[in-house]
């Protein structure tokens, strides 16, 4: 990760969701630029430079928000870490949308609001669209439970727009990193010669590199003709098919299996559906328009640098 010297109007910036692997990143990432990053945390502080908040209980410590230049907010359940049951999908839309509109109406209170709100958003936004090749922000919202989820998720944070704070929601595509994620999970599968093609293999899988992400949370952190919804994604279009294939050529570990959309949703249920088999080509739009510049565009280039670290582990 390229780091450059700091030219920036912003200085003060709360992060919630900084314990989480892209959080830690991001935070180090800021203050290694000199930012005075604080975290926002629940239950009892055990550390310096931090702010605790209950959503639970519907309680934000209002004043302490005041003179923050600006709030990334990142925190939320995993989406994918169970199988979606009835209570696991109240749980994911608790922590996404009540906790957001919590946050966000919370700064409507304020005498001096952030200039800046960063949402964490997904590409799921989009559901499955398997007869589209390119889906830019302007896309309209797809159907099923991520889909509805991630809409409710960024309309809740939409009130600060009243306030003049400038939102940015950022639609996070599959987060490749040996730190955490699906990748993380993907290795030893991969590294025991398991890697499989999902269901067709056709369906569009949008990634992008950990270190691109932090890049872009900052690029939309200091940029501030940088509003709206922004697809967080490699620019480069890939098959579920030619991403396993990649990764088992990478780890020099054979490709052969294959697991049937039915069998799939046997044992995830509807998961299965809108995160292993649905096509979402996702493409980076606003950001590409903006003059950002990916460090790692491409797959190969990726997997690369991930087994680069991995020589040096």
């Amino acid at each position: 990760m390229i780091i450059t010297k700091k030219v920036a109007t912003v200085n003060k910036v709360l992060i919630s969701g900084s314990s989480g692997f892209i959080g830690k990143n991001l935070s180090t990432f800021l203050r290694t630029r000199s930012y005075n990053v604080v975290s926002l945390v629940r239950g009892s502080i055990s550390q310096h430079n931090a702010i605790a908040w209950d959503p639970e209980k519907g309680h934000v410590p209002i004043e302490e928000l005041e003179g923050f230049d600006a709030i990334i907010h990142l925190a939320g359940k995993n989406i994918a870490s169970r199988r979606w049951t009835h209570a696991v999908k109240e749980e994911l839309f608790l922590s996404r949308t009540r906790d957001t509109w919590l946050l966000a109406h919370s700064l409507l209170r304020l005498k001096n609001p952030p200039k800046c709100l960063i949402v964490a958003s997904a590409t799921g936004y989009y559901g499955n669209r398997p007869g589209e090749e390119r889906l830019t922000e302007e896309a309209p919202a797809g159907s099923g439970f991520l889909a509805d989820l991630c809409q409710r998720w960024e309309e809740a944070a939409q009130c600060v727009t009243k306030a003049g704070v400038r939102l940015v929601q950022t639609r996070f595509g599959i987060v490749l990193s040996q730190e955490g994620g699906m990748l993380k999970r993907l290795l030893p599968v991969y590294r025991a010669g398991l890697g499989a093609t999902l269901g067709s293999g056709k369906q569009f899988y949008p990634w992008v590199s950990l270190e691109d992400l932090i890049r872009a949370l900052h690029f939309a952190l200091e940029n501030h003709s940088l509003t709206g919804p922004v697809n967080v994604v490699a620019p480069e279009r890939i098959t579920q098919e030619q991403f396993s294939r990649k990764l088992a050529e990478s780890l020099h570990r054979p490709h052969f299996m294959k697991l049937p959309a039915p069998l799939l949703r046997l044992v995830l249920g509807q998961m299965a559906d809108e995160m292993l088999l649905a096509s979402t080509p996702a493409y980076p739009e606003k950001l590409l328009a903006q003059g950002f510049s990916f460090e790692t565009p491409t797959l190969n280039a990726e997997l690369r640098t991930q087994n680069a670290k991995l020589k040096r582990v």
